[in-house]
């Protein structure tokens, strides 16, 4: 049973910094890509980044591009999300996700296959 959990949100004021993490487990392999989506209330869930591990490519939402860094560990499992220089738009639910295929997007919540419960982030 694939499983992924996030951790590391909390409030903090603008301007400052905070660092997500994602563990999964159960899985037989590295996922192909890993990816953090948000949600802000009333709004639609968006993809804000993206590790592709099996080819070195990572994604960035424009929103976030310059200020979020996206990283795993050395065993591809455990997926971070740096956040620095909060804004209070930044502030929503925070979805770590994994894909064991290419056939993924950011765009598409749903083309990730696991998906983990969401940790809140609050920017005042």
């Amino acid at each position: 049973h694939v499983q992924l959990v996030e951790s590391g949100g909390g409030s903090v004021q603008s301007g400052g910094p905070l660092r997500l993490s994602c563990a999964a487990s159960g899985l037989t392999s590295a996922p192909y890509a890993m990816a953090w989506f948000r949600q802000a209330p009333g709004k639609a869930r968006e993809g804000i980044a993206v590790d592709t591990a099996g080819i070195g490519f990572t994604f960035y939402a424009d929103s976030v591009e310059g200020r979020f860094t996206i990283s795993r560990d050395n065993a591809k499992t455990t997926l971070y999300l740096q956040m620095n220089s909060l804004i209070p738009e930044d502030t929503g639910t925070y979805y770590c996700a994994a894909s064991n295929t290419a056939l993924c997007a950011p765009s598409t919540p749903t083309s990730f296959r696991y998906r983990g419960q969401g940790t809140q982030v609050t920017v005042s």
